[in-house]
Order: C-alpha cells, then structure tokens, then sequence
C-alpha cells in the first residue's frame, strides 16, 4: 500500500507542471540562484537584504523542479547510458549537493566540513554546477509552448513560487538566529578573538613593524610616508574610534570598537586633491580595493581593535575598517593608500592571484 501511494505521489510530482516548463523553472532557478551567489558576494547593507532573500527562495523552488524533473525522466537510467544521459547524471549529483549544504548550512546542521564552512562548500558547489548546467543546457533544454502557457499553468507556477518562498521563510526560522546574510555571530566586543580569514592565498609572513611604512600617494599635494599611522613628524593626525560590523562571507559576523586613524584625517593632511573620487587600499601582499572617495573618507585605518593591538592574523599593522562592506574589502596588512580618478578594475583579479609568490 506504501509502495503504491509512493508511486501515486511520484506520478502526481511529474505531471504537475509540463516537462518544458519544468525545464524553463530549472533555467531560471539556476540563473537567479547564480547570480544572487555573486551578488551576495557584496551585499553587506541591510537594503542589500532582497538578494539574499531571492538566492533563498530560487534554492527552494529549485528542489521541486528537480525532483519533478527527475520523476519524469528516471526511466532514462535503466536504458544506455550516452553522453547527454551521464551529464543529466552528473548535473543531478552536483544540484542534489548543492542544495543539500544550502539548506544543511541554513538549519544549522552543517557549521564546518574540514577546512571549509558550510557556506563556502555551498558556494564552491554552486559554482561547480554552473559549467555542468550549461552543458545540459545546450544539449537538452526545449522552451515552452504557446499550450504550456495557459492560466492553469500560470496559477500552478504562481503556487509553486509562492509554496517556495514560505518552505524559505520556515527554513530561517526553523534554523539558527542569523543575520540577513546569513552569517552566525563569533567573537564580538572580544579583541582579536574572532576568527581569523583570509581571501584565498592572502596570507604573508608577520610583518616587522619597525620595517614598515604607510605610503599615501596619487592625486596628493603632499605624499605622506608613515612609521606610525598616528604620526607625521611633528604634526599629529587625530585618532579615531568607530564602531563597526565585520561580516565575512564565510558565514560570520563580529562587532567591534575599532581604534586608528580616519582615513579622511589622512586624505586632509597628505593635501588630496578634492576632484579625484576614488581610494585604493593595498596590502603587503599586493591584495587591494578600492573605495568611492565619498565612503573612503568615512572609513577607518584601524590599529587596535577593543583596545587590543591588531593580531598578525587581523592584519597588523593596518586594516581597513569599511561598514556596509564585507570582509574581503577589509584590506588588511596595508603599506599603501593612492588617491585615484578612477577606480582599479583590476582588484577582482589581485583578489584571486594575491599572496601567491
């Protein structure tokens, strides 16, 4: 009787939608989810909440296309298995796990997995799937026709949406309290005893303070060279403190009193020239990011962190402080600040090839 009601419920699953429009939700689904992944790459506003929101419900509705998808076509498996069929596989596997650690990640039922966080593992099968997708894509995908698009359709994809965006709320309800993107609290209001990240092999040797110097260059009157970010010979540069949330894309937060210099304090006494509109921010490494002037001077080079003297691993001797940015903007290890007309196209590509000698 149970194996019976199984085949009812499975036969009821693959009928709901037509397979074209089943392929066409799929389409958009990994789409969506694709570029809302990307995109919460920057989002670090609450206004920025919607992407999030968006990646979240394109998951869900993405677990019920394909399980209608692989009710319809899994008699193909126990025929020859041709190239199109070992893709249909393999993208079937790569989507499965990817939407297994969104949602374990989610829940809670997934926080680590060796080196990696839920999260990151998500997102490295996520972008793993996209080239699989594609190939799929060119060898099986048939759009719609003008039958599919009746009004019965219309209100079963409105339902199926609508069912997709509930099963998302209930998801961040039913799991862990989370900020809007998704990442847990760790370490606030306590030093440098919040984790320690770096953007993929940005990770020097500690750095020899009495060796280093903080260059401000580029469109100034009067460059600037540093041995101590509070200091220019005789004349001082005001200190500052800001209170700042650090939200890494690994999946945490850490709320902090951060303590150095203002980096508009810096722009003023290095004479910057107030038509140049953009800021770049570089590492030891050769790690950089750059800043619209507006925001830069708003920003923070930070040497202390609750009072405690910023860590090797949180990037003494100077880290950027940038609120509503993600962490991987945080540049830390800083040796040089440029004031620029523009801004560096190139920083996407220093963000993957920093640290690699």
């Amino acid at each position: 009787m149970h194996v019976e009601s199984l085949r009812a419920s499975v036969s009821r699953l693959s009928t709901w939608l037509p397979s074209r429009l089943v392929d066409a939700v799929l389409l958009a689904g990994v789409v969506v989810a694709a570029i809302t992944g990307f995109a919460s790459i920057l989002a670090g506003t609450e206004s920025d909440a919607w992407v999030f929101w968006l990646h979240g419900v394109a998951g869900v509705v993405l677990v019920g296309a394909l399980a209608a998808k692989l009710a319809r076509v899994r008699h193909r498996l126990s025929g020859s298995w041709n190239w199109t069929v070992r893709i249909s596989v393999a993208l079937t596997v790569v989507a499965v796990l990817a939407l297994a650690t969104g949602l374990a990640w989610t829940l809670g039922v997934v926080e680590q997995v060796g080196p990696f966080t839920g999260l990151v593992l998500h997102a490295y099968v996520g972008i793993a799937l996209v080239p699989i997708f594609l190939v799929h894509l060119y060898s099986r995908f048939r759009t719609p026709t003008r039958q599919d698009a009746s009004r019965r359709n219309a209100l079963k994809l409105s339902a199926t949406l609508v069912a997709g965006a509930v099963a998302w709320r209930l998801t961040r309800i039913l799991g862990p309290t989370r900020r809007f993107t998704g990442s847990t609290e760790r370490g606030s209001d306590d030093g440098n005893r919040f984790p320690v990240t770096s953007w993929v092999a940005d990770d020097p040797d500690p750095i020899d303070g009495s060796a280093w110097t903080l260059s401000v260059t580029g469109r100034v009157d009067s460059p600037l060279a540093l041995d101590e970010p509070a200091t220019l010979g005789e004349k001082e540069i005001r200190a500052s403190e800001q209170r700042a949330l650090l939200d890494c894309t690994s999946g945490w937060y850490s709320e902090h009193d951060w303590q150095g210099v203002r980096v508009g304090d810096l722009l003023d006494a290095a004479d910057a020239d107030p038509d140049a509109d953009w800021v770049r921010f570089t590492s030891v490494t050769g790690y950089r990011w750059s800043l619209p002037r507006e925001e830069a001077e708003r920003a923070l080079l930070a040497t202390h962190v609750d009072d405690d003297r910023l860590s090797h691993g949180h990037g003494y001797p100077l880290r950027l402080v940038a609120p509503g940015r993600r962490g991987f903007q945080w540049v830390k290890w800083i040796e040089s600040v440029e004031v620029r007309d523009r801004a560096d196209p190139a920083q996407w590509v220093v963000t993957l090839v920093s640290g690699f000698d």
